[in-house]
């Protein structure tokens, strides 16, 4: 006659052999409660983290639950281990998945905020308004908003993310963004060399503008000035030094 298998060790005795130097004994504990920390991230499948990164976050809390807890207390594993695992779980939420991190009271009251609302839905059926967020939270509606304003900062979006829903020509977010014009680069350039041109005396400023804007030669330039292209030469380089120091004084 085939025995009747032992019955499975209790979690007491699981953490009792644990702390004598069973190894295993921790591994059991660890893997007969798998299931629980996978519900409780499923809570939060929702929220637009991806499942397997919150399933990884519960599975942790419930390793650093099983090192934490303590049978002589009274306390079961499963009761202990469900609020370490919300916790982390929140955590999570307040720390790891911002892409722009508003201050800290700020992320606070976000993430009661969320947690309100959740209530709410659940309740009516429906999304609360933020009147009704303050209400139910007793806070002024100024700071509900400035918490459902920091929400959006918890996810980026596409540039290829159509804005009209329209098949026939959507829009996306990334066309209504500007681009950099180049006329204002020049219109800048401008009004900085004007500046500049400004130490220069009548006669440097229009030999420059001859050679460089109306492209003649130094000799020709000479000719319609009235001097020789050598004293055209050493009016370039010395205007051209002037504006250097000029340039570095800015």
């Amino acid at each position: 006659m085939v025995g009747a298998m032992p019955a499975p060790a209790s979690d007491r005795d699981l953490i009792a052999r644990h702390r004598a130097g069973d190894r295993r004994a921790r591994a059991t504990l660890i893997e007969r409660y798998l299931p629980l920390a996978r519900s409780l991230a499923l809570r939060y499948r929702h929220s637009g983290e991806p499942l397997e990164d919150l399933v990884q976050v519960a599975s942790l809390a419930l390793v650093k639950a099983t090192d934490r807890w303590d049978p002589e207390r009274g306390t079961l594993f499963s009761t202990f281990a469900v609020p370490t695992v919300l916790g982390e779980l929140r955590r999570y939420f307040r720390d790891s998945t911002w892409m722009v991190r508003p201050p800290r009271s700020v992320l606070e009251r976000t993430v009661t905020v969320e947690r309100a609302r959740q209530r709410l839905v659940a309740a009516s059926g429906r999304e609360p308004a933020p009147e009704e967020l303050a209400e139910a939270l007793r806070e002024p509606p100024e700071r509900i908003a400035e918490a459902l304003k920091a929400r959006g900062a918890r996810w980026t979006l596409s540039l290829e993310r159509s804005v009209v829903d329209d098949s026939g020509d959507p829009l996306t977010l990334g066309e209504q963004l500007g681009s950099e014009e180049s006329g204002f680069a020049r219109a800048e350039a401008r009004v900085t060399l004007e500046k500049l041109l400004s130490v220069l005396d009548r006669r440097g400023r229009e030999v420059l503008h001859l050679v460089y804007a109306g492209g003649l030669t130094q000799a020709q330039v000479g000719e319609r000035v009235g001097c020789s292209q050598v004293q055209v030469s050493r009016m370039v380089r010395g205007s051209l030094a002037q504006l250097s120091l000029a340039a570095a004084a800015v």
